[in-house]
């Protein structure tokens, strides 16, 4: 974070979304005013918020993936959530705290793989000494002899010196050969100890955290349960690999790091957030979604959640919310919520030049995409200029007489485009193919001219 200025964020952005610059430079500044509060004093970092984001445009403009490339630049804890999915019958805004429950989980599990990666080579090491145990176990003798001091030891001294020495080399040869790979086609017996839990829980709505305390309760009551596996060499070490690594961490600590950077560089990013605004009727569905503002309320706040790793405190998690807002205002937005989120970014409509963009420039392009899955094939597709600037225009045009989905119209176009390219692939002679704009238009040209069939196709 020291090096990530807010020009480099809006830098690193720029490699995968296409314009947007007032969205960007937003969440770059927020961004930033973590890096800085985290150098306040602890009276005074307290007491400094983070500034939500509003983020207001049509689908398919980049909202997500602004957010989503964000929390990877500043190697966050990121979850999205659909606000609509609070709103769903039966279910209507309980379990809204299951988002930082998820947010501590996926938190944990950064921590844990990192912490993982820190101890790798020990369990390596250790996984290796398993194997060859397993491979070649210590004869009945040698351990006796380790376990007994007395006058037999001292009178076999000779003999088991000369054992114990043919065991060292041959155990020397097994594992020369275990690292060249010579082994990896042979099966070992394995023993795995994992939990035996009679059931589970029926309800999975407003449930989620009764199941994981049931089974951990029954979990340390019942005895773990071994199972015999065979399995091949290279995957008994991974196994074993896995196991030495669990056992080197701490995992108390491990836990206490999660929650922390939850709460300090958490993200969620709140989706289809104008889907939960009442359009003015005093009763039936709408009652429900002003219920779901007044729930997200207090987590927007600051409240402190209860999650199977501890408590968490939702001050200084940063919520980015977004939405179309194409039949109601930000404004419809209950107040108390409204004033959560301060900052407002408004995305501009895709048209023909940002689609010629979005398929060419970033590092994750359409076409990039498509020429690289042909090439495992063999296949070589070359798009011309002007091909790209047809798909562009017919994006454009299909956008604009159907639904206007942004993006993901160029999607739904090349996957029609390249539909029998792909299909004829591995048994394709000419491994070279040229996309022109004649071959465009042939390919497309039927399903623009027809509006009813392109509301389907495209």
């Amino acid at each position: 974070m020291d090096n990530l200025t807010p020009k480099k964020i809006v830098e690193e952005l720029d490699k995968y979304i296409v314009g947007q610059g007032n969205a960007k430079k937003a969440v770059a500044i927020a961004l930033r005013n973590r890096w800085r509060r985290q150098q306040l004093s602890d009276e005074l970092r307290d007491e400094i918020l983070p500034k939500n984001i509003l983020m207001i445009g049509p689908t398919g403009v980049g909202k997500t993936e602004i957010a989503r490339r964000l929390a990877k630049l500043a190697q966050a804890p990121f979850i999205k959530v659909e606000a609509s999915k609070f709103t769903e019958v039966g279910y209507v805004g309980r379990d809204v705290e299951s988002m930082i429950r998820d947010l501590t989980g996926l938190a944990l599990s950064m921590v844990k793989t990192e912490q993982m990666e820190k101890v790798q080579a020990k369990a390596e090491v250790l996984a290796e000494e398993n194997i060859l145990n397993l491979l070649l176990p210590q004869p009945k003798s040698q351990r006796k002899m380790s376990l007994s001091g007395t006058e037999d030891e001292e009178k076999n001294e000779g003999e088991g010196t000369e054992g114990k020495d043919n065991y060292q080399k041959t155990r020397e040869k097994l594992r020369t050969q275990l690292k060249e790979g010579k082994l990896d086609e042979r099966y070992i017996d394995l023993e795995v100890r994992e939990k035996s839990v009679p059931f589970g829980v029926i309800s999975n709505i407003g449930m989620d955290e009764l199941e994981i305390n049931l089974k951990e309760m029954l979990g340390n009551l019942l005895p773990d349960k071994p199972k015999r596996k065979k399995v091949k060499v290279p995957e008994a070490m991974r196994i074993i690999q896995e196991e030495e690594a669990g056992k080197l961490i701490d995992m108390d600590k491990v836990m206490k790091e999660a929650i922390e950077r939850t709460e300090q560089t958490g993200i969620i990013f709140i989706d289809e957030i104008d889907k939960i605004i009442s359009k003015g009727s005093a009763h039936g569905p709408d009652v429900s979604r002003e219920g779901v503002q007044r729930d997200l309320l207090p987590i927007v706040e600051g409240s402190t959640v209860s999650t199977k790793h501890g408590s968490v405190k939702t001050d200084h998690i940063l919520f980015i919310s977004a939405g179309a807002f194409t039949i109601s205002k930000p404004s419809d937005i209950i107040p108390e919520l409204q004033g959560r989120f301060p900052i407002r970014a408004e995305l501009d409509a895709l048209g023909k030049e940002e689609f010629i963009r979005i398929l060419q420039e970033p590092k994750n392009a359409l076409i990039k995409q498509y020429i690289a899955l042909m090439a495992t094939e063999d296949v070589n597709i070359i798009f011309s200029d002007d091909s790209i600037d047809e798909i562009a225009s017919i994006a454009a045009m299909v956008n604009e007489k159907t639904e206007n989905i942004g993006a993901r119209r160029l999607h739904t176009i090349l996957e029609k485009l390249l539909e029998d390219i792909s299909f004829n692939a591995p048994d394709t002679k000419d491994k070279e193919l040229k996309i022109d704009a004649e071959y465009v238009n042939n390919k497309l040209s039927d399903i623009i001219k027809d509006e009813d069939l392109s509301r389907y196709i495209l």
